[in-house]
């Protein structure tokens, strides 16, 4: 079962009743769910996911106020409840992994995921947050929430980058993309620094990968989940299994036997399957942006579009 599931069912068999019943007066000021870090709160966990941090549990979040008055005896009943459910084993955590579920503060969960404990409001304090932060205070799931509070703060960030903001990483993404597959990857193959070529062969995918979350206008995930959570995605889903190619091309130093220095200048070298990929990606990028009126523009090299793109920032 995936653990989104496992701990919606958990809440609903113990956590509502343990609130209801031993804290009705702050019962309607609380907010449950599963929210946080962890694959299963992005919903990708499996057999895998089960050898640590995973069980029947859930997150419960007060108010500053309340969580300092009654935080401590909501973290007993929570842990007074039954460890093991539905054939489940108790959730059995790493260092690293506590104080990720149970009672919470409310203002200290957001704060300890981004570094602050309200929607950004400027352009400046946006940059200022890891995407893969945003994605981790956004992810999983709220149960239920009476008084709001939680979920305002969730659909806050969830309205996502204001357009200046949002143009301007994708302008930046588009540019490192360009820079890594279709300029740095070749001319590294060139001089036969294989490191390099492989870390610009990474770049390039990440910042593709990047690009379509962007466009998708979804915050990246924590880059082990990057590639996964793109089969979701709406736009340029197909954009991950061409990526996913790239690692299966077989060596191609051979395609760069022999080249000088001013070879492959302005034609690809078709030799190698990798740079055929590349372009096949490129070429879907650009399509994408023209066909979302974000570049006019027609040729595949991603860096022409940086001004396109930054240009319509101020529209």
């Amino acid at each position: 079962m995936k653990g989104l599931e496992l701990s919606r069912k958990y809440y609903e068999a113990f956590g509502r009743q343990m609130i209801r019943e031993q804290f009705p007066d702050i019962a309607d000021q609380t907010a449950a769910g599963l929210v946080g870090y962890g694959s299963e709160c992005l919903g990708f966990d499996d057999a895998v996911s089960t050898d640590h941090d995973y069980g029947p549990s859930f997150c419960v979040w007060l108010p500053r106020d309340l969580y300092a008055k009654y935080g401590s005896r909501m973290q007993a009943a929570y842990d007074a409840l039954p460890k093991e459910f539905m054939g489940c084993a108790a959730r059995v955590e790493e260092e690293q992994g506590k104080g990720r579920v149970g009672a919470l503060c409310l203002e200290d969960f957001y704060l300890e995921i981004l570094g602050r404990g309200s929607v950004p409001g400027t352009a400046a304090e946006w940059f200022a947050i890891p995407e893969a932060a945003l994605a981790t205070a956004t992810n999983g799931a709220v149960f239920e929430d009476p008084c709001g509070k939680f979920t305002e703060m969730r659909e806050g960030l969830l309205s996502y980058y204001p357009r200046e903001v949002w143009l301007k990483k994708l302008a930046e993404s588009i540019a490192r993309a360009a820079q890594a597959g279709q300029y740095n990857y070749a001319r590294a193959m060139k001089r036969g620094e294989r490191v390099a070529a492989e870390l610009a062969l990474t770049e390039f995918v990440k910042e593709t990968m990047q690009v379509v979350y962007l466009l998708n206008k979804k915050y990246a995930p924590f880059y082990k989940w990057m590639h996964r959570g793109m089969k979701e995605l709406a736009v340029g889903s197909e954009i991950g299994d061409m990526l996913a190619l790239l690692y299966q091309i077989p060596d191609p130093a051979a395609a760069w036997e022999g080249a000088a220095p001013t070879d492959y200048l302005y034609h690809l070298n078709t030799d190698d399957g990798r740079v055929l990929i590349i372009e096949a990606v490129c070429n879907v990028l650009v399509q994408t942006l023209n066909e979302m009126g974000l570049s006019g523009r027609q040729d595949n090299f991603l860096q022409n579009h940086v001004g396109e793109i930054l240009g319509r920032a101020t529209e």
